[in-house]
C-alpha cells in the first residue's frame, strides 16, 4: 500500500491528484476508473480539509493499493470525529430548492465506488473506499 500525508489544506489537492494518479497509471489502470476515482478523492479530500479541523491546522493521509480486482483507497485523519456515511443520502426526487443543503458530494462519491467504510480508531478518522476493476 502507498502511503502519502499532506497538510490539509487545499492548496495541496494537485500533490494528492499527482500520487494518486502516479499510482493508478503504474498499475494501469483503465482511464474510465482513474476518473471516477479522481472524482472521489477530491470530494473527500475537500470535505476533510473543510471540516476535520475547525480550530486549526492537521494532515491528511491517502493510501492506496491496487489488486487486479479492486482499487483501495484510505483516507486519515486526526481531525473531528465524523461519519460521513451516517447522514442520510439526499431527496434527489426533490428540486434543488426544496432539498437540505450537504451531502450532495458524498452521495455521489457512494454512487462513483462500490464500497465506502467509516471507522474512529486511535483518535483517527479513519474511510476506506474501494472500486472494483
Amino acid at each position: 500500500m502507498a502511503e502519502f500525508t499532506v497538510p490539509a489544506r487545499l492548496d495541496c489537492l494537485n500533490a494528492v491528484f499527482d500520487f494518486v494518479g502516479g499510482v493508478m497509471q503504474d498499475s494501469e489502470i483503465d482511464l474510465k476508473w482513474q476518473y471516477n476515482i479522481n472524482i472521489a478523492v477530491e470530494e473527500i479530500f475537500v470535505n476533510i480539509v473543510s471540516y476535520a479541523y475547525p480550530t486549526g491546522e492537521g494532515s491528511i493521509t491517502v493510501c492506496l493499493s491496487v489488486s487486479p480486482d479492486k482499487c483501495t483507497i484510505e483516507f486519515r485523519d486526526n481531525g473531528t470525529p465524523f461519519n460521513p456515511l451516517a447522514k442520510p443520502d439526499p431527496d434527489t426526487t426533490l428540486s434543488v430548492s426544496d432539498r437540505e443543503i450537504g451531502g450532495l458530494g458524498i452521495f455521489i462519491v457512494k454512487k462513483l465506488m462500490d464500497t465506502m467504510e467509516y471507522r474512529y480508531e486511535d483518535n483517527n478518522n479513519i474511510l476506506v473506499m474501494e472500486k472494483y476493476l
